[in-house]
C-alpha cells in the first residue's frame, strides 16, 4: 500500500471511529463545511444539515456499530481522493435489534493540510 493510500485508509478508519462514538463533535471536524451528502433519507447540503441527518441516525439506531469494509480508492492525488466501499450496520431501533447495510462513495478534499470529507453518498 502506498504511502497515500495509508493516509487514506488511516482517514477512513478515523471517520468510521468518530461515528461509531455517537459524538457529533467527533464527526463535524471530519466534514468540510460546504460538503453534501446523500444517504436514503434524502439529500444534505452543509454542515447544519449534516449534522443534523447524523444526529437523528444516533438518536433512532441505539448503540450502533457501524463497519467500512472492501475499501478501493479510485481516486488519489496529493489534495483530492475517491473512494467506494461496502458499509454495514447494527444496533438497537426502538428496542429491537435491527441491522443493515449497502455501498458508500466518498470524495476527501486535503484542506489546510488536513484530509476531510466533500462528499458522501449511502446507498442501501
Amino acid at each position: 500500500m502506498s504511502d497515500l493510500a495509508a493516509e487514506l485508509t488511516a482517514f477512513m478508519t478515523r471517520y468510521e471511529q468518530a461515528t461509531n462514538s455517537h459524538d457529533i463533535d467527533r464527526v463535524v471536524p471530519l466534514i468540510v463545511p460546504d460538503a453534501v451528502y446523500w444517504f436514503s433519507d434524502g439529500s444534505h447540503r452543509g454542515l447544519g444539515e449534516i449534522g443534523g441527518a447524523i444526529e437523528r441516525t444516533f438518536a433512532a439506531i441505539q448503540h450502533e456499530v457501524y463497519e467500512i469494509r472492501d475499501l478501493e480508492w479510485i481516486v488519489m492525488t496529493a489534495d483530492h481522493a475517491v473512494c467506494r466501499y461496502r458499509f454495514s450496520w447494527t444496533g438497537l431501533v426502538d428496542g429491537r435489534p435491527r441491522s443493515g447495510g449497502g455501498r458508500g462513495t466518498n470524495v476527501i478534499v486535503r484542506r489546510d493540510g488536513t484530509w476531510k470529507m466533500q462528499h458522501e453518498h449511502l446507498s442501501t
